[in-house]
């Protein structure tokens, strides 16, 4: 891949010898601004990824007392878990879920919502299954259920800890990743065809392009999976999905024929709340729990949550992210213990399939320590590439030509067809992409006021001659 600041070559020059199409100098202008511009978001993004992707072993151990117990004997029934994790928490919080222990040596987690915690965060209490004593009490969040400190880094990953309007930042980034990506993609091809039978200098500028055209997948991967739980591109995404008729199947709790909506793929990870149970028996989680099991849901990690109200089913879903992925669903009516809905993953479309796993992958979850050293290894591989970008801008930097045409004076030299097409893909991706369309308005808007600028100084020295 090329330099994110592929412009500060003299060779790489727009226009300035005449001998480059205007639409590749365009596209080298566009990979410099990338560079320069967004590079900072996109390191930002690189290294709190590389930090969260590394701490799910270092959460067990922090977090021992809470998620392990060196008790055995038989379970007891989830409604005596229930009621001491209640009489724990007081009238604080209502009962919004229970997450049974998925394995011996685990605990079960019984989950509250109350209205001053955040969207998809709730207060779990840690009970040991078999003595029923209360292990813990912590602020938990997210469908797979992570603990304060990743909790800490998935917010600053995503928004630097600036809640809804830093969300910006991380769209920011993952808009521009993939243009930066194959931007640089092309120009490494096109110098390579150029430098045929050429002797190759191994420098710095060789190095960044070994390095991303290695990483370049990954980086396409992070891009995608990023935007589909972004804030203005995910939504208009899940909008094309469910026009396409791609969208993640999901139960419905209506009961007695009524329409009720059901709950996105994003409802624990993008913003929603989890629905909150009504005066809930504790005795039901047991009966619910058990139809469950004899009607499929055979993974170790479930999540049971009561119907929000009268008239609603319970549900029981399958909260297992490792490969195999374990995400089917049933609807069970809690007067009848009948499986009202169900879905099965095996039957989703292969895009909901695809987003499933891309969005596990992305999160590190989907094969276990493999999974997470890969990441690891892309991010700190991204975050490289940046620094490698800003260190081969900064020893070029005295090479800047003054009169260097900008961004919009190479546009004015396409014909007037491509011109027309560069307008019509940049509408086209601004709309898809509101945050990459905003932004690129304001690169032109910064080169315009820097061509004005530029101009108004070469006429200055001309007439001071």
């Amino acid at each position: 891949m090329s330099s994110p600041v592929a412009g500060a070559h003299p060779e790489a020059s727009p226009l300035a010898s005449r001998t480059q199409h205007p639409l590749l100098a365009l596209l080298i202008r566009l990979h410099l601004y990338v560079g320069l511009l967004v590079g900072p978001f996109i390191f930002i993004a690189a290294l709190s990824g590389l930090v969260y992707a590394l701490t799910p072993q270092l959460e067990d151990r922090l977090y021992a007392e809470q998620l392990y117990t060196d008790s055995t004997g038989a379970p007891q029934p989830l409604a005596r878990q229930i009621e001491v994790a209640q009489a724990h928490i007081g009238e604080a919080a209502s009962l919004s879920a229970v997450r049974p222990a998925p394995k011996p040596g685990t605990t079960t987690r019984v989950m509250f919502s109350s209205p001053e915690l955040g969207a998809s965060e709730s207060r779990a209490v840690f009970i040991d299954p078999i003595t029923a004593e209360v292990r813990g009490d912590l602020l938990v969040y997210g469908t797979t259920g992570v603990l304060p400190l990743r909790t800490w880094l998935d917010h600053f990953h995503r928004s630097l800890l600036l809640g809804e309007p830093g969300r910006i930042y991380s769209e920011l980034a993952a808009s521009w990743l993939w243009v930066a990506a194959l931007g640089g993609f092309a120009l490494w091809i096109i110098r390579r065809r150029r430098a045929r039978g050429a002797v190759r200098s191994k420098g710095l500028r060789h190095w960044h392009a070994m390095l991303g055209l290695f990483l370049l997948i990954g980086l396409l991967f992070f891009s995608a999976t990023g935007l589909t739980w972004s804030r203005w591109a995910g939504d208009n995404i899940g909008v094309a999905r469910t026009a396409l008729g791609m969208s993640t199947p999901s139960v419905s709790i209506a009961l007695d024929g009524e329409a009720v909506a059901p709950a996105g793929e994003h409802a624990h990870h993008g913003g929603m709340a989890m629905p909150i149970a009504r005066a809930a028996e504790p005795q039901m989680f047991d009966a619910v729990l058990s139809a469950a099991r004899e009607n499929g849901i055979d993974a170790g990690k479930v999540e049971i949550i009561a119907a929000p109200g009268p008239d609603r089913a319970w549900t029981v879903t399958e909260i297992d992210r490792s490969w195999p992925t374990q995400v089917d669903a049933v609807a069970v009516d809690p007067r009848t213990l009948r499986i009202t809905d169900r879905t099965d993953f095996t039957t989703f479309p292969m895009a909901a399939k695809l987003t499933r796993w891309g969005i596990d992958a992305h999160m590190g979850s989907l094969f276990g320590l493999a999974n997470q050293l890969l990441l690891a290894a892309t991010a700190l591989g991204l975050a490289t590439l940046v620094v490698f970008g800003y260190l081969m801008w900064w020893r070029r930097r005295a090479q800047q030509r003054a009169d260097r045409p900008g961004m919009v004076e190479v546009l004015l030299e396409l014909s007037r067809r491509e011109r027309w097409t560069a307008f019509g893909v940049a509408l086209l991706l601004g709309y898809c992409l509101p945050v990459l369309g905003v932004s690129l308005l304001l690169f032109l808007l910064v080169d315009l006021l820097a061509m004005v600028v530029r101009r108004f100084g070469a006429r200055s020295v001309r007439r001071n001659a």
